[in-house]
């Protein structure tokens, strides 16, 4: 039986069920659940805090894991990923008082709080800046009003919080996360999970790409075909009227309505957009 750890709370743990869920595997309906059992699928779910999930699988306590790459990396545990999921994505940036700091080589001999001590220790390290790191759980915005910091390594989206507090990001992004499926590290890939991989592949197919249909006709055919190139390349059927074909193809969701007008401009007509519940390419 495959042996997958889950996120609890937090961020992660509602997008991780519903795409479990849309994979097909069967998913707890009461949130005081830690345990579920998939006996159709042959895997069991436990569900652990997403700081804990990299350590249980580096450990190979558990076969697999969903938790975040910047808790992957700041757990130091010995598991790898092996399949970034399109949810949960977060940029982690330094930021300090405005006009304090041009690069991360000003942080020398400065305090820098952060919740990711392991992550930003080996970041400043890679940069040769000797620094002082302060844990903090949870918000660390106001540490350098508060003086317990001269430096934040946070997650940082609009900015708009930084600047609130005063702040403001230096440098490049220390890295950009995302949730992750990780395995221990160098382990074997299963039947079950490249079955589990595919079929999360899957759902993020689903999600990214809508199917497309409609006539043109065959001497724009090529042009139309250009516009919707799909995956591989487009599906083509004959039409009773033989100077008109029937086209099929995966467009990405966020392209569609300016592909439809794309195609409509040229001369084809009927166009119809699917939602994709499943699919394996």
């Amino acid at each position: 039986m495959l042996r997958i750890a889950v996120p609890n709370k937090g961020s992660l743990s509602e997008p991780a069920g519903q795409m479990l869920r849309e994979a097909g595997y069967r998913q707890r309906t009461d949130s005081k659940d830690l345990v579920l059992a998939d006996p159709d699928n042959d895997v069991e779910f436990f569900f652990l805090r997403p700081r804990d999930i990299a350590v249980y699988v580096g450990e190979g306590t558990l076969d697999l894991g969903i938790t975040g790459r910047d808790l992957l990396i700041d757990s130091g545990a010995g598991a790898e990923e092996i399949l970034a999921l399109d949810f949960g994505e977060s940029t982690f940036r330094y930021a300090a008082r405005i006009g304090a700091a041009t690069s991360v080589a000003d942080f020398a001999g400065k305090r820098v709080a952060t919740a990711y001590p392991n992550l930003v220790g080996k970041h400043l390290a890679g940069y040769g800046v000797s620094a002082q790191v302060v844990r903090l759980d949870g918000a660390v915005e106001g540490a350098v009003r508060l003086g317990v910091a001269d430096v934040i390594a946070d997650v940082v989206s609009t900015g708009t919080t930084l600047r609130q507090a005063g702040l403001e990001p230096v440098g490049d992004a220390i890295l950009r996360s995302e949730a992750v499926l990780i395995r221990r590290s160098g382990g074997a890939v299963s039947p079950a999970v490249a079955q589990l991989v595919r079929r999360l592949q899957g759902v993020m197919v689903a999600r990214r790409y809508v199917m497309m249909a409609y006539d043109v006709p065959v001497k724009l055919l090529e042009q139309a075909c250009a516009l919707t190139p799909g995956i591989e390349s487009p599906t083509i059927s004959p039409l009773q009227n033989r100077q008109w074909v029937a086209v099929n193809a995966l467009v990405l969701r966020r392209d569609t309505n300016s592909v439809m007008d794309a195609l409509w401009d040229l001369g084809a007509r009927g166009i119809l957009v699917t939602d994709i519940l499943a699919c394996r390419l």
